[in-house]
């Protein structure tokens, strides 16, 4: 017999087909169901913890670029400085608003004044008691220029502004007990009846938390000298720029360093560029804890190789190959993984929404987090079953019968 004639006589391994690399890599899986399910349990943690913290810190961000997008980024507000020479007041002059409203650019301008008066449920309450909120003259068209919303009543306009009109602010109202429109409040040394109650205003929560009174009526009333505290101007977003350049010495061309120029919008925006910063502790700490559960799935594959060594010798004897015996216990963990990790992705999202619905806000999980999170359990997987997938390819078959 030549030497071709021999090597035809050899017997080859039969190939594994991938339908059959998934029942005998599930076929341990099938077996052992609440060890999976256990072992499943610490990788699904991790992934969750992950998923979770990566979307309720995109969800609270959404919603405050939407509230960005409502709100705008084109408000700019003008407010006295600090004078170069100390102890002197600085004040805007009367004529700001008219002079802010003739920049190029401007759309909307209005104003507020800290008046020198407080404000109280009744006359009996002490007057010391203000519970933190300002008295305020403003502009008709302040609540324009903020984009602002009258909850319930309705704004000042020319007749109530002059009378003891007063409308609040939504924390106003909490704190003096002011439900509806019609009661009235203490101000100064005289009743003034509240005409409405402001929704929140994010990018004013100095007006959350004061009483405004109409431009005239606060002169009459309250002896109001007209030099307003704060100028609130909205223009358009491509003169954003310019505006705020021009807009100190409009106001002030002689010291036009007595004027500070705000732009409100920027802490939104601070805030929703950073919301991830805390975040990273706790991405660590999912990290971790699917650290574990790789650690937990690496265990149950060393474990399952020491039990089934009668399996394994058995198989070999048939004519599996080392190759075939790695790849089953490989695939057994990537399975016991990729459970592990869509058992996750679902507990995160739902926590996600969970919490998003609880506080209104969208709901988002980003694809990344997603297929980052159930790439990382695959790697966790194949890593994991490496060590006890060779383990077991090295076992004798005549030994492993043997010893079982």
């Amino acid at each position: 017999m030549t030497r071709t004639d021999r090597g035809r006589g050899r017997l080859k391994a039969a190939r594994l087909s991938p339908r059959d690399v998934a029942h005998v890599g599930s076929s341990g899986l099938r077996s052992r169901p609440m060890r999976v399910v256990l072992s499943a349990l610490g990788i699904a943690i991790g992934i969750a913890t992950m998923i979770s913290v990566v979307g309720i810190s995109a969800s609270s961000q959404a919603q405050l670029l939407r509230e960005l997008d409502k709100l705008g980024t084109n408000l700019l507000v003008a407010s006295p400085g600090e004078s170069m020479f100390a102890g002197e007041e600085v004040k805007l002059p009367e004529e700001s608003v008219g002079m802010v409203g003739r920049i190029k650019g401007v759309q909307d301008v209005g104003a507020t004044a800290d008046l020198n008066a407080s404000v109280r449920r009744n006359e009996k309450v002490d007057e010391g008691d203000t519970g933190g909120i300002a008295v305020k003259a403003t502009t008709a068209d302040l609540l324009r220029v903020l984009r602002g919303e009258v909850g319930s009543g309705r704004w000042l306009n020319a007749a109530t502004g002059r009378y003891p009109s007063v409308v609040l602010g939504h924390v106003s109202a909490e704190r003096l007990g002011i439900t509806e429109p019609g009661q009235q409040v203490w101000l100064g040394d005289r009743y003034f009846t509240v005409t409405g109650i402001l929704d929140p205003l994010p990018l004013a929560p100095e007006i959350e938390r004061s009483a405004l009174v109409g431009w005239e009526g606060a002169k009459r009333l309250l002896g109001f000298d007209g030099h307003p505290t704060s100028v609130y101007e909205r223009s358009t977003d491509a003169a954003v720029g310019d505006v705020r350049k021009v807009m100190a010495a409009t106001i002030d061309p002689q010291n036009p360093q007595n004027v500070k120029v705000t732009d409100p919008s920027s802490a939104l925006r601070a805030k929703a560029a950073t919301e991830g910063a805390f975040s990273s502790l706790l991405l660590g700490l999912g990290g971790i804890a699917l650290l574990v559960g790789g650690v937990g799935v690496a265990n149950t594959m060393i474990i399952s190789v020491l039990e089934r060594r009668y399996e394994i010798g058995l198989r070999r004897s048939l004519g599996a190959t080392r190759g075939q015996i790695r790849i089953q216990f490989v695939t057994e963990s990537l399975m016991l993984s990729g459970l592990g990790g869509l058992a996750g992705v679902a507990l995160g999202a739902a926590a996600t929404g969970v919490y998003a619905h609880s506080g209104g806000l969208p709901w988002v999980v980003p694809l990344w987090a997603v297929g980052g999170g159930f790439g990382a359990t695959l790697v966790i997987g194949t890593v994991a079953g490496l060590y006890p997938a060779v383990r077991a390819s090295r076992l004798s078959p005549t030994l492993a019968l043997h010893a079982a």
